[in-house]
């Protein structure tokens, strides 16, 4: 869901999440990195990309992407996986923790609205439903197995020498794929998929 819609529609809502709507992607990368940290590579924490301040990792396209199409992304933190002492397990837990961020923002954002009592409808509905929408979608797209998506860096951690070698070889191109795939609309059943997967996980933690 492109955000212009919701512009035109709600301005009030509109501005108010944008600061959240950033973060939502901030904080995907930064996870990245705080994982990568605690399993002992510092990279992104010299580099100053465990840092919160949203001009170290906004990409202008990746943010002009989230407000036209809904879902965006930042800068990718860098991670040396040969500074982590079990490579395979850190390059599933790093890839893992920007989508589990996502996922954990939906929830809180669902929680708080619910733990409050605030109404189904009116402003803040629509601000925490669009943040929880995009959080979801943002999580779900990036479960897909397609290079550069963290689903390829997690399916990389399992899979065999000669699909580790295959994913290895399109990377360069992902990003033009990723483009293609979601413009001919066949990467819509895949993040239909993981919604409602990542739906029914929130609903079940719910209280």
């Amino acid at each position: 869901m492109g955000l212009l819609k919701l512009l035109m529609s709600d301005p009030i809502a509109f501005l108010l999440l944008i600061i959240p709507l950033l973060y939502s992607v901030v904080i995907h990368e930064v996870a990245h990195g705080w994982v990568a940290y605690r399993m002992g590579d510092p990279t992104a924490k010299w580099m100053g990309r465990l840092s919160l301040n949203p001009l170290k990792h906004l990409d202008p396209i990746g943010t002009l992407m989230l407000f036209i199409a809904g879902f965006g992304w930042a800068k990718p933190v860098p991670v040396n996986l040969n500074k982590i002492p079990n490579r395979r397990k850190g390059l599933i837990f790093v890839s893992s923790a920007g989508i589990l961020a996502n996922i954990l923002v939906a929830f809180g954002a669902l929680l708080v609205h619910r733990l409050l009592g605030l109404p189904p409808f009116g402003t803040s509905a629509v601000i925490v439903y669009t943040l929880v929408h995009i959080n979801i979608t943002l999580a779900a797209l990036n479960l897909i197995p397609v290079p550069p998506l963290d689903g390829s860096k997690i399916l990389m951690g399992f899979a065999p020498a000669e699909i580790r070698y295959f994913l290895a070889r399109i990377e360069p191109y992902g990003f033009f794929i990723i483009v293609g795939l979601l413009f001919l609309g066949l990467l819509n059943p895949f993040i239909s998929f993981f919604r409602g997967i990542i739906i029914a996980v929130i609903k079940a933690l719910l209280p």
